[in-house]
This record gives C-alpha cells, structure tokens and sequence, in this order.
C-alpha cells in the first residue's frame, strides 16, 4: 500500500474522523465503522488531506484540467488539493466551486470561478451519490465535461441494486470515481500491527469484514 494511503489512515484515526463501534446510516443499516470527514478541521489535517487527495488523483493517472468542490464540504477539500497539487506535484490547478444559492450581487452566479475542460469533482464519500449528480449537472451545463470524482473512502457497498453507488454513476454517466482509500484497503490495512500494536480489536475486524460481506460489491481493489 502507497505511503499516503497509510497515511490517510493514521490522520483519520487520530482524529476520530474514522471511528468503530455501531452506527445507524442513512441507508437504515447498521455499521460497524463510520467516517466524517468534517473532523479533519485544524490546519495539519487539512494539510495532510489535501497532500493525500493530490496523491491519490496522480497515481490514478487520469488527464485533467481543473478541479470542482461541492458546497459545503468539498470547498475546502477542493481547496487543499489544488494547494497541495502546486507544492508537490508542479500543478498550479484552477479549481471552482458552487454555491447552494445563487447570488443576485456583485458576479452573481451559482458558481465561483471557471468550470471548463476536464474537471475533476472532490468530495469526502459517496452514499446514494444524489450530489454528485447534481455536480455533473453544473460542470455540463457550463460546457465542461465531468472526468472523474475523487473521494476520500470509497466504502464500496450496494446501493439499491447489485451495484454501489460509484459503480452505478460510472454506468449511468461515464464518470468513474477514484478515492484515497476504499473498504478493502482500509481492512487490508487494518489486518496488519503497527509497531506490534492493532490499529483496532479482532471483534471490531471481524465485524467490518462480516459487514462486508453481507453489503459489499464485487470490488477487489
């Protein structure tokens, strides 16, 4: 596994934003893991992030023009990607991002900044993926073209159907979706000690690996 995926793991851990126990999702399921990403809210982690977003959206190779955060959460995602893509990778990327009203004043518009080209939309996770729609929709009505979403975890786990929600946007739109981390890393991960050390229990990684493989997709990677 790449350095940042670790990485990633570790910031999230000790910041709580990748906790275990039970948790209630949207969906009406019970899981044993939950994720939020808004508690990545001092400036290292946000540093961290964004050097691992950056990383992740690289390595997967993808040909890009600039990037797209959906309000609330994915501005100051979009934001710390774009900065950590000029530090460390020589990518001085323009980013854009909406607003959830429009405004009527000064510029006016929906959108601050530029969509144009081949844009990549950052967000945190992708449950029914309902605003990533509505993100494909802005970048197609401003004549741009949606290349890919970039998420933190991708839990790869059944929407409705056979597929997950990633999986069911690539088919629907031809948007595929790339993440710093997804369910079968993070347990690939979580299976080996650091240091001698667990990152957590047998039962709290027997339950996720149980919930997997009564939810997940057909994912290997």
């Amino acid at each position: 596994m790449h350095d940042w995926r670790l990485e990633f793991i570790d910031l999230a851990l000790n910041r709580e934003a990748l906790r275990f126990g039970s948790f209630t999702l949207k969906s009406g399921r019970e899981s044993p893991y939950f994720f939020n990403a808004g508690l990545f809210s001092d400036g290292e982690a946000a540093q961290v992030l964004g050097r691992c977003y950056a990383a992740a959206l690289v390595a997967s190779g993808l040909q890009f023009d600039m990037l797209f955060g959906p309000a609330y959460k994915g501005i100051p995602l979009v934001t710390g990607t774009a900065i950590a893509l000029a530090a460390h990778h020589g990518r001085g990327v323009p980013y854009a991002y909406n607003r959830k009203e429009a405004k009527a004043h000064g510029e006016g518009g929906a959108v601050v900044g530029r969509l144009a080209g081949r844009v990549i939309i950052v967000d945190d996770v992708i449950s029914e993926g309902t605003a990533k729609r509505e993100s494909i929709d802005i970048i197609e009505a401003a004549g741009a073209k949606s290349a890919a979403i970039l998420l933190a975890l991708d839990r790869q786990e059944r929407g409705l159907g056979e597929r997950s929600a990633a999986q069911e946007i690539e088919a629907q739109h031809g948007v595929p979706c790339i993440s710093i981390l997804t369910l079968n890393g993070l347990l690939a991960a979580l299976e080996h000690p650091v240091d001698g050390r667990s990152r957590i229990s047998p039962e709290q990684l027997a339950a996720m690996k149980a919930y997997r493989e009564r939810y997940g997709v057909n994912q290997k990677a």
